[in-house]
């Protein structure tokens, strides 16, 4: 169970207790909401800017020589629409188009013939398996392995993925397929750091693409096209049907709804097992009884699977063995190693696969070590009833293989990241009503912890989820490690940014300890203080503070004075009275736990120097700059000297000092440092990275106090840009910018464009923190003065800036 505590660094950012800190050579953001930034050594760097692709570069994972019948205009019109740099792309991303359309109607197909048509037109054509953040980074990590093998050998899939975005935005004209994109914001990051080239998406989903990218719907055959492509792939392009089997192929292409998937899947069987049509539709006619105008596809998909399938268990039955329990993984890149215990017999595994790929069912990575199996096959699979042990088909064989695979000691993180979308798969798929397993949970639990120590929390809700359900229907509501499941989810809510999940799932943690274990039971008092510091995390002082006052007072009773978690409470409590304004209480805390820790840890001990700068913010927010600034440079100059000049540490304590420096009216020392930090910033980890964002947020600041407004504003304009476009719109950084800009522009006598930034900021921090937090009333109050100084044209009404304050934002101790 995770001890949440207020923490260390201090930074007096604007940007919130989200902000991110720099250190290395180069780092780069490797995902969409910028939480992920990787280091990148100098020598990797410049191999990112001297590497050329060879002559027609890529990972297609299918040559263009298959059957393609009547897609040649969605196909020119494709291409038009990606090459367009006029008129018709100016209020949308040009070189950008996503197609959308139901699973099985042939987007892929088209993608990947689109770009074996047009290849040579590219200096690389890069496919992504796209269906969640984590396959995207694996996919462009094999980039990095293609291009630059004598540093990717060595490297991390995040290294790795990081080259990749370097390497694409030095060299231009490339073109980048994202296949199979479940959620479009998972783009958002990637399209706007990567402008030099094209990129095509392909997606189940139509909605949601609005603000990224263009979109074309891609539809249902024609009927000629789908009797054409099926009478192809039953007869062969050497035969020609007869008038008769035409008619037969254009009845059954009806009954398929020429849904493109379900007419391949029904040409590959009647070719394999010399079916003639008309008896194959009376098959159909048994199993599904439906008109062909009212076909629903994926029902006539499942019919047509059924009669496949009976083919292959007559073929080799253990095909289907392996069929159905890979319908309860990720559907990409399943591992044949993964599959072996199945086939201890590398020739009997080769054999039972290649049953499935005669018949379509599956098809091969390029290098024919992984598997991948279409969506709608999955869903298909999934819904066969359930055996007399209570599990559908492959569902018991699929958890078995999972559990084998981690409980192998799957230590390597190339390991991990290969096996972790088919954990993640395991856990969504999971029946309605099947039995539960408490090791199938702990194998979530492993996932989830992987991802943890990855610096991931926040994507293990989904792992977290599953665990806790099972957990519950296995061992009770109450049973300790049901409590923990429950905690764990909770935090990564928390980690998440969702504390109206996080709130709820902590309080019922934490009454339930009290029942079970006791009042001053240590995982009591470590829920008790999670749940305070989720109070803290939303503004709710009122309650945050009496828990933290609660924890500490037992933590020093059954632990002692100086245990660490009693020092944790300490600096938890000078956190939240700090932020309460009551720094009469607050300085002294902070005080004591500097100087025992300075005792226990010795004075250059990390945790010494984030209690001597949390000291120093006190001081700080007190207005005692005396004695706030010598601190804020002693820390600073043992970060330096402990931790090294470009540590995360060491960049928040230079900004501190800098925002300290602001506040004592020295404007031109703030500026010089300030200009100072941004600069190290973007050379260190680029112009968008979230530590660049907030500085030069804190810049704008400085600039305003001087009274270069129009040069605070233009820099505020940018970092809200860029904020919007690479963090989301409702990112803590973002949603500060855009308050910072507003105040600006009332300052600059410009109420009506202040205006809709406190509309947008008002209903974002409505929904996100309530009606009645400080920062919602805050907005709520400088939009009326806004309406009120447009309404009376009276110049502007002079606000101040959320300037950099010092933050506590939470970290385990």
């Amino acid at each position: 169970m995770t001890d949440r505590a207020a923490a260390g660094g201090g930074a007096p950012q604007a940007t919130g207790t989200r902000s991110v800190a720099v250190g290395g050579d180069v780092s780069v953001a490797i995902t969409g909401d910028g939480a992920r930034v990787v280091m990148l050594p100098a020598e990797a760097v410049r191999w990112a800017k001297e590497v050329d692709a060879p002559p027609a570069a890529g990972n297609l994972p299918g040559s263009a020589s298959g059957v393609f019948v009547g897609r040649q205009s969605e196909l020119a019109e494709l291409r038009r629409l990606l090459a367009d740099q006029g008129e018709a792309a100016v209020t949308q991303v040009s070189g950008v188009r996503a197609v959308h359309g139901l699973g099985g109607i042939g987007k892929s197909t088209l993608a990947l013939h689109y770009a074996h048509t047009y290849r040579r037109a590219y200096t690389l054509v890069w496919w992504i398996n796209a269906a969640s953040t984590e396959q995207i980074v694996t996919s462009l990590a094999a980039l990095a392995s293609r291009l630059c093998p004598q540093w990717a050998a060595s490297a991390g899939v995040p290294e790795r993925a990081a080259w990749a975005l370097l390497w694409l935005q030095w060299h231009p004209g490339w073109l980048l397929v994202f296949d199979n994109v479940e959620d479009p914001a998972d783009l958002r990051h990637y399209l706007g750091a990567l402008p030099d080239g094209h990129h095509l998406a392909t997606s189940r989903t139509a909605t949601g693409w609005h603000t990224l990218a263009p979109t074309m719907p891609l539809g249902l055959l024609e009927a000629e096209a789908a009797v054409d492509l099926l009478c192809t792939l039953t007869f062969g392009a050497e035969h020609a049907p007869t008038s008769a089997q035409c008619r037969d192929a254009a009845d059954l292409a009806a009954d398929l709804g020429y849904l493109p998937l379900a007419l391949e899947q029904a040409g590959a069987y009647l070719f394999e097992t010399g079916t003639l049509l008309a008896d194959y539709r009376q098959m159909l006619g048994r199993v599904m009884d439906a008109a062909a105008g009212g076909i629903d596809p994926e029902r006539t998909i499942a019919r047509i699977w059924h009669h496949t399938l009976t083919a292959i268990e007559r073929r080799n039955p253990q095909a289907v063995t392996l069929l159905n329990a890979m319908a309860w993984l990720a559907p990409d890149a399943i591992p044949r190693t993964l599959l072996a215990p199945f086939c201890p017999d590398p020739l009997a595994l080769g054999q039972a696969l290649g049953a499935l790929y005669a018949y379509n069912m599956i098809t091969y990575s390029a290098d024919r070590q992984a598997i991948n199996v279409h969506r709608l096959v999955q869903t298909v699979l999934r819904h066969q009833s359930a055996g007399s042990d209570g599990y559908p088909p492959g569902r018991q064989d699929a958890e078995h293989l999972i559990q084998r695979a981690v409980s192998a000691g799957n230590t390597d993180t190339l390991e991990w990241e290969r096996l972790l979308p088919h954990v993640i798969g395991l856990a969504e798929s999971t029946p309605a009503h099947s039995p539960t397993s408490t090791e199938t949970a702990d194998t979530y639990d492993a996932a989830a912890q992987y991802l943890h120590h990855q610096g991931r929390e926040a994507h293990t809700i989904r792992l977290r989820t599953a665990a806790l359900v099972q957990r519950e229907q296995a061992l009770g509501d109450t049973h300790p490690s049901t409590l923990t499941s429950r905690n764990n989810l909770a935090s990564a809510y928390e980690s998440s940014g969702d504390l109206k999940r996080a709130i709820p799932l902590y309080e019922a943690t934490l009454a339930q300890h009290v029942e079970i274990l006791g009042d001053t039971h240590p995982d009591t008092l470590t829920s008790r203080n999670n749940l305070a510091y989720a109070y803290w995390s939303s503004g709710d002082l009122k309650r945050a503070i009496p828990l933290y006052e609660a924890t500490l007072a037992q933590r020093e009773e059954i632990l002692g004075d100086t245990h660490p978690s009693t020092l944790t409470s300490r600096n938890n409590l000078a956190s939240a009275y700090r932020a309460a304004g009551d720094l009469r209480r607050a300085i002294p805390l902070y005080e004591a736990t500097l100087a025992q820790r300075e005792e226990i840890l010795g004075g250059t001990h990390p945790d010494t120097l984030t209690c001597r700068n949390n000291l120093a913010s006190a001081y700080w927010s007190a207005g005692d700059l005396q004695r706030a600034i010598p601190l804020f440079e002693m820390a600073l100059e043992q970060r330096e000297r402990v931790l090294g000049t470009s540590h995360p540490d060491t960049m928040t304590g230079r900004n501190n000092l800098a925002s300290a420096y602001f506040k004592a009216g020295d404007v031109e020392r703030a500026i010089e440092l300030l200009e100072t930090v941004l600069a190290q910033a973007e050379q260190i980890l680029g112009d968008t990275h979230p530590h660049s964002l907030a500085t030069r947020n804190n810049l704008a600041s400085a600039y305003l106090m001087a009274g270069d407004v129009e040069r605070a504003i233009e820099l505020l304009e940018t970092v809200l840009a860029q904020a919007e476009q690479i963090l989301g719109d409702t990112h803590p950084t973002t949603v500060t910018s855009r308050r910072n800009l507003a105040d600006a522009y009332q300052d600059f006598g410009a109420p009506a464009r202040a205006i809709p930034l406190l509309e947008t900021a008002l209903a974002r921090s409505q929904q996100f923190l309530g009606a009645m937090h400080p920062d919602t009333l805050t907005i709520r109050s400088k939009l009326a003065q806004a309406r009120q100084l447009q309404a009376c044209q009276r110049g502007s009404t002079a606000t101040s800036l959320t300037v950099a304050g010092p933050q506590q934002p939470p970290t385990t101790d």
